[in-house]
């Protein structure tokens, strides 16, 4: 079992930054693909970022430039580094986990129970 907790949200104005942090419970992150997710009010979960076991690292079209995920394994921490922050960027924000899986997807093994990003004037 694969323990997920998220930190970080809070409430910013647009144009700011927040950084997110996801801490995992299990050593040999390196081996494990982590993806961030995030639902706005009212809509559907979306991707946001992943970083596969392999190394490779995607964005969705709506954050690329703006955001940047990171993950540092001898913490077993990742991060969500969060730029140019808009009011859409407004939901609450999970981490996901898959051992060795080669993309993110919505029906990963292990999630978070989220954190809140509120970006309001």
């Amino acid at each position: 079992q694969l323990q997920l907790v998220e930190s970080g949200g809070g409430l910013v104005q647009p144009g700011g930054s927040l950084r997110l942090s996801c801490v995992t419970s299990r050593v040999m992150l390196e081996n494990w693909t982590i993806g961030w997710f995030r639902r706005a009010p009212g809509k559907e979960r979306e991707g946001v970022s992943c970083t596969t076991s392999s190394g490779r690292t995607v964005y969705a079209d709506s954050v690329k430039g703006r955001f940047t995920i990171s993950r540092d394994n001898a913490r077993n921490t990742v991060y969500l580094q969060m730029n140019s922050l808009k009011p859409d960027d407004t939901g609450v924000y999970y981490c996901a986990a898959e051992r060795v899986a080669t993309s993110c997807h919505q029906g990963m093994d292990y999630w978070g129970t989220g954190t809140l990003v509120t970006v309001s004037a």
